[in-house]
């Protein structure tokens, strides 16, 4: 299930609006906008309008799961503080959330643009597990998964354990590879 405030701020973000910017778009006040993108304040009719100033539509989709924006705000939560074991356990989540939908609504979860966690590494990595769900099942993947910026210069190994080690080619998924994220495919299977 999406994140209000999320879907609003990565929404604004994503066309690189300001909150000002976007009051104006959608001719409501500044602070309209603050206080839905801090959860308060943001009934159906206000988060219409704010995605509409945006240049987005609303949607809804026949699940409760969480979408990758607002399990992106959680990673960036975890990331800001120093806890990347929480952090991976979002992504795994979101992984799990994606594989246990299918079609539409595995296509809905991928689609509104996360926020940046301010991570290059967990920027990627995001991408990449949206990537490899959506391309599992034949879905489009919306533009922002192959944004330059969810692309790393230099091959990363996604690790919470330093004693791990670094997989090789074989145990990748593609999509994180191309994307320089060494992570292990085991680490995204169910259990």
């Amino acid at each position: 299930m999406v994140n209000v405030s999320a879907l609003i701020r990565a929404a604004r973000k994503s066309k690189r609006l300001t909150q000002v910017e976007l009051a104006d778009n959608a001719r409501m006040d500044q602070g309209n906008v603050s206080r839905s993108e801090s959860g308060r304040d943001a009934d159906y009719s206000t988060v219409d309008r704010l995605l509409a100033g945006a240049g987005y539509r609303l949607y809804s989709a026949p699940t409760r799961r969480d979408d990758a924006a607002t399990i992106a705000a959680e990673i960036r939560k975890r990331v800001h503080a120093k806890d990347p074991d929480r952090a991976l356990r979002a992504l795994v989540q979101l992984n799990d959330n994606l594989t246990a939908e299918h079609g539409l609504v595995r296509g809905v979860l991928g689609l509104a643009e996360p926020e940046s966690t301010r991570d290059p590494l967990w920027d990627a990595a995001i991408a990449a597990v949206v990537a490899w769900r959506l391309r599992e099942e034949s879905l489009p993947v919306p533009s922002w998964v192959d944004a330059d910026e969810r692309f790393l210069r230099k091959p990363t190994f996604l690790t919470v354990d330093p004693a791990d080690p670094e997989p090789p080619r074989a145990e990748i998924p593609d999509e994180f590879f191309e994307r320089g994220v060494l992570a292990w495919r085991d680490t995204f299977a169910s259990v």
